[in-house]
């Protein structure tokens, strides 16, 4: 039984720690990185041809498509996973629920279900919205509802694709909707706030941490509540952070808030680098 307080203790330890670090140390590296410049130089090419909003279309569905060919292969890889893995820990979990805590855990996931943050969605485009009256108001007001849709539209292709079955006391399966919703909806007001706000460098890592802490400790619900298997959960966490890579990229192309592609001298016409 301490295992499993000790394991909801390091759901929100664990990402309160390391996000910070990947913040300060990684972020910067894969900002600059030469991947990451190549997907500016996409986008740019993509924003001459299309335009700002049609760029922001093709990357939205270029990314969808790329998070269910990702996850669907993982999906199939977890799920062989059900009998040695998941059986095991949900037969522990069984063994040991206390009503008390079963009841906070019950109370606690709730947040990812899709009606209550069907209210959240509204709210969040209405008041981003007029927040962004001065500018591109209608941004927010696509953007918060097309997160919805496209999580929820996303996770039954892959649901569907994979077909694992679900735990004998709940319907949930693969990936955990509830923790893709729970990143996507909180993941794309985040973006918009520091859109919206000049939010300091420590502030948008403290939001970046939060929002991290609250899909860690919605995964650990799930599992305590017995609506997920334990690699249902291991899945959502990686579709959801996919998927709202994805949002976000789309979000910012649309509102024309990509950096340009660093030109290096190999990127310029040999007739421009050669000598006489």
């Amino acid at each position: 039984m301490i295992l499993i307080y000790a394991l909801g203790a390091l759901s929100v330890l664990v990402p309160a720690v390391l996000v910070p670090v990947m913040a300060t140390r990684w972020a910067p590296a894969v900002r600059d990185s030469r991947l990451a410049d190549r997907l500016r130089v996409a986008v740019a090419g993509l924003t001459d041809a299309f335009g700002r909003l049609g760029a922001a279309f093709v990357v939205l569905l270029a990314g969808c498509a790329a998070v269910v060919a990702i996850c669907w292969p993982l999906g199939e890889l977890l799920s062989r996973l059900e009998p040695s893995v998941d059986h095991a820990v949900f037969d522990y979990v069984h063994a040991r629920r206390v009503d008390v805590w079963a009841d906070i855990n019950a109370f606690i996931t709730a947040i990812g279900d899709r009606y209550p943050l069907k209210w959240v969605t509204v709210v969040a485009a209405i008041a981003f919205a007029i927040a962004w009256r001065r500018r591109r108001w209608w941004i927010p007001l696509v953007a918060m509802p097309l997160q919805f849709v496209i999580e929820q539209y996303t996770q039954q292709i892959l649901a569907l694709t994979v077909n694992r079955g679900h735990p004998p006391t709940d319907l949930g399966t693969y990936p955990s909707g509830g923790c893709a919703r729970v990143m996507l909806t909180f993941g794309t007001i985040a973006v918009l706030a520091g859109l919206t706000w000049n939010i300091p460098r420590r502030g948008r890592i403290a939001l970046a941490t939060a929002l991290t802490v609250l899909v860690s400790v919605e995964g650990y619900t799930r599992l305590y509540a017995e609506r997920h298997w334990f690699t249902d959960v291991i899945g959502g966490w990686i579709f959801a952070t996919l998927l709202l890579g994805v949002m976000v990229l789309t979000v910012l192309v649309a509102e024309n808030r990509v950096r340009p592609p660093v030109r290096s001298v190999d990127d310029l016409p040999i007739e421009a680098t050669s000598t006489v």
